[in-house]
């Protein structure tokens, strides 16, 4: 039988672990890259979940217009923030959080089917467009990348609903080819700790080549039934892989 005393017991310490768990997410804040293609608004549903956890997230809306551009955007953003930062990139942004992760704020690094490039290597290098999702790439006169629009959906987000898919498809911003090119300087995983998320139904970023990258960079894996948009299509579970490296924060 349960008692009064118990009840309230069990209660009071309930409040404690909420109390708590509040105190630990106002410490820290999310900051969110997105990938190449898509913009900052492709990160809503997670951005949702992890402000109402009570978490202060801020999101980059790099140009895509070249590697340090890109770098530079995260960083300007990084500089905007008060206190430990769990870095989170998608895709191509994965590239770009190991760059700007060497921030002293930065305590984890977070990859979102994203690439994990080590100091040295190209985005191009470490991590190549796969069939069918390569052959549906084209370019502008002007060196910059994107799908073929009618190829987006299967290739990009196959298990997104067909609406949003199209538009999608149609909002592009294409990436400058030459950001594939640019031989990064250092690799913050390799001084932080890291999470990955690998994406098996992926046809943007080889699955396989997902897990190489995470298990050489030592990073904690979530694997999820989902395209190369999981973080559109599987919001929660990102926000939850991401929650967890905050809450790893000392």
């Amino acid at each position: 039988m349960i008692t009064t005393q118990k009840l309230l017991g069990a209660m009071t310490a309930m409040m404690i672990a909420v109390s708590t768990t509040a105190q630990s997410a106002a410490a820290v804040t999310i900051v969110l890259v997105h990938g190449a293609l898509i913009d900052g608004s492709s990160w809503r549903g997670v951005y949702d979940v992890l402000t109402r956890d009570g978490y202060r997230v801020s999101i980059v809306q790099q140009p895509l217009t070249g590697f340090d551009e890109d770098v530079a955007a995260t960083k300007r953003v990084l500089d905007q923030q008060d206190g430990p930062v769990i870095l989170v990139g998608h895709s191509y942004g994965g590239s770009i959080i190991t760059a700007a992760g060497s921030d002293p704020k930065v305590k984890a690094l977070v990859y979102v089917a994203a690439l994990q490039p080590d100091a040295g290597e190209t985005s191009a290098q470490v991590a190549p467009p796969m069939p069918p999702a390569s052959n549906d790439l084209k370019r502008t006169k002007d060196g910059f990348i994107f799908l073929d629009p009618a190829k987006f959906a299967a290739d990009f987000g196959a298990d997104l609903p067909k609406a949003q898919a199209e538009f999608m498809a149609r909002s592009q911003m294409p990436v400058s080819a030459a950001a594939f090119d640019a031989k990064l300087t250092a690799a913050a995983w390799r001084d932080k700790p890291s999470y990955a998320i690998i994406a098996t139904q992926d046809r943007a970023l080889n699955p396989e080549l997902a897990r190489w990258m995470a298990k050489r960079a030592g990073s904690k894996v979530t694997v999820l039934k989902a395209s190369h948009a999981v973080h559109i299509s599987h919001p929660r579970a990102v926000a939850r892989v991401i929650a967890t490296a905050a809450r790893a924060v000392k």
